[in-house]
């Protein structure tokens, strides 16, 4: 499946000037997901001018490395992310495992331990809803591969914010469930194989700079 847009996609995702201006990437990603986040941050560059932060479920009940494996495939800095921290440009923020990642309209990471969200912490939706509040139509929202429906509610909260959100095509994912709900929103403005993904984020967060 190639690249669609859909019919309430504002006109001006790829206009220039200040109302194009995005300024956050959020990821989503469960099962199978540390491969499909790794060929995609591989993909965007030494250089994203934007922060990228990323929910991947991970036990909970064993010390992560995912940081370092990350780290290992991208030029972005890769870390965990951390309470009270400014997100900046260039870097990946990873949400602990069995905290809830949340940002501000500062742009300040704040890490929750608050219930559940559809049987996950750190929940998608949570952080997709916090950056549909803090960046409106600046943001970008990424659903990658992964069982379940978290991500589902949150996307449809960054496109009523006029936020722009993408889809890994179901069709390639190596679990459908994550993907699917959220295109079955209909809130997804582009569903892409995993490898043409990080070229559109990339033509979005670049075009405010031509």
């Amino acid at each position: 499946m190639t690249a669609h847009q859909s019919a309430d996609q504002p006109e001006d995702a790829y206009a220039h000037g200040p109302e194009a201006s995005f300024a956050v990437v959020a990821i989503a990603a469960s099962a199978g997901g540390v491969h499909g986040v790794a060929v995609l941050l591989e993909a965007l560059g030494p250089e994203l001018p934007v922060p990228v932060l990323l929910v991947q479920h991970l036990d909970p009940r064993h010390r992560t490395v995912i940081a370092e494996v990350l780290g290992r495939r991208t030029g972005l800095t890769v870390k965990l992310a951390e309470q009270d921290e400014p997100a900046l440009p260039g870097t990946v923020y990873i949400a602990p495992p069995d905290r809830h990642l949340l940002v501000d309209a500062k742009g300040m990471l704040t890490l929750s331990s608050s219930a559940l969200v559809h049987f996950v912490r750190p929940s998608a939706d949570l952080l997709f809803e916090s950056v549909a509040g803090a960046y409106g139509h600046r943001a970008i929202a990424c659903v990658l591969t992964g069982t379940g429906r978290d991500g589902a509610m949150g996307v449809d909260a960054v496109k009523s914010r006029g936020g722009t959100v993408i889809a890994q095509d179901p069709r390639s994912a190596e679990f459908r469930g994550m993907p699917e709900a959220a295109v079955g929103t209909g809130a997804v403005d582009f569903v892409l194989p995993l490898e043409e993904i990080a070229a559109v984020i990339r033509g979005l967060v670049e075009d405010k700079r031509q």
